[in-house]
């Protein structure tokens, strides 16, 4: 298995692309260092790895984020011995719970219905082209909160892209929205 690697807006992030699907049509999945990962037996091996800090599965990539103190060169190299390792066995990336969420009020349900599309259709692909993921979390009260993964946690201009973009474009194409907090 060949893995291709691309950089992103984030010094201390890169982007792993194994050619094949890695979450599909699941939600993608982020990742602590100081989180249980057992769920996922493949963020287990990767923090094994000294030096990682997020791992970020999305739908056909993944983003890992390192320590600043600790060089790609050292890290590369043992992240794609393990990625091929365990990818071209077709292990599962994420053991999934199958847990339903809650159903909100049908009015509210219409409004969170057009905020994820327009997220799906309009952000997360350009998001994703950096290596990232915009997920939605909830929306209270005309807020609408966001969680920010992969390359775009912790990317420095990941606050303007949120508020001059993705707010932005959510405020015009629906009224309920007033403003976009990340958590």
């Amino acid at each position: 298995m060949f893995i291709q690697t691309e950089k992103t807006p984030n010094p201390n992030a890169l982007i792993f692309l194994p050619g094949k699907e890695i979450m599909g049509s699941n939600p993608p999945r982020s990742y602590h260092q100081d989180q249980d990962v057992s769920e996922s037996p493949l963020a287990e091996i990767l923090f094994n790895i000294e030096g990682i800090e997020d791992v970020f599965f999305g739908k056909d990539f993944i983003t890992i984020s390192k320590k600043a103190s600790v060089e790609w060169a050292v890290l590369k190299s043992p992240i794609l011995h393990s990625l091929n390792d365990y990818l071209q066995d077709d292990n599962p990336v994420v053991i999934e719970d199958n847990t339903t969420p809650s159903r909100e009020d049908t009015n509210e349900e219409e409004v969170i219905e057009k905020i994820k599309h327009l997220l799906d259709t309009k952000v997360r692909p350009a998001v994703a082209q950096d290596g990232g993921d915009i997920i939605f979390h909830s929306f209270e009260n005309g807020t609408v909160y966001l969680e920010m993964f992969g390359a775009c946690s912790g990317c420095p201009s990941s606050t303007m892209t949120l508020k001059n973009g993705v707010e932005n474009m959510l405020k015009h194409y629906i009224p309920e929205v007033n403003r976009v907090e990340s958590l």
